[in-house]
């Protein structure tokens, strides 16, 4: 199968539509890192959200103030949250344990 070619509008509205995404995703990281929101409320913030719900959840958890990488590998592996699950491959128990975790 072969990759279809785009026009130059089409790959201009690509761009820009990756870059918005990107803009998203950072914000949301951004707010969490800022104490403007908590665990809880980004994801269901990001459960409603096409663009949010493909953030890492171990992104997620290191833009939390005093989480690091290896407190949010910790936290993963006690959840069985595989380290390259996004927030959408999340199932309710996951969810509900990041909760409680960070409430």
């Amino acid at each position: 199968m072969t990759i279809p070619q785009l026009t130059p509008e089409q790959l201009e509205a690509a761009r820009a539509a990756a870059t918005e995404a990107r803009r998203r995703r950072a914000e949301l990281k951004g707010e969490l890192r800022a104490g403007k929101i908590g665990l809880a409320a980004a994801l269901d913030t990001a459960a409603g959200d096409d663009i949010l719900a493909h953030v890492k959840v171990v992104d997620l958890l290191k833009s939390l103030p005093r989480v690091g990488e290896k407190r949010a590998a910790q936290v993963m592996e006690r959840l069985e949250i595989a380290p390259n699950r996004r927030i959408r491959g999340l199932g309710r128990h996951q969810v509900a344990g990041l909760k409680a975790e960070f409430s």
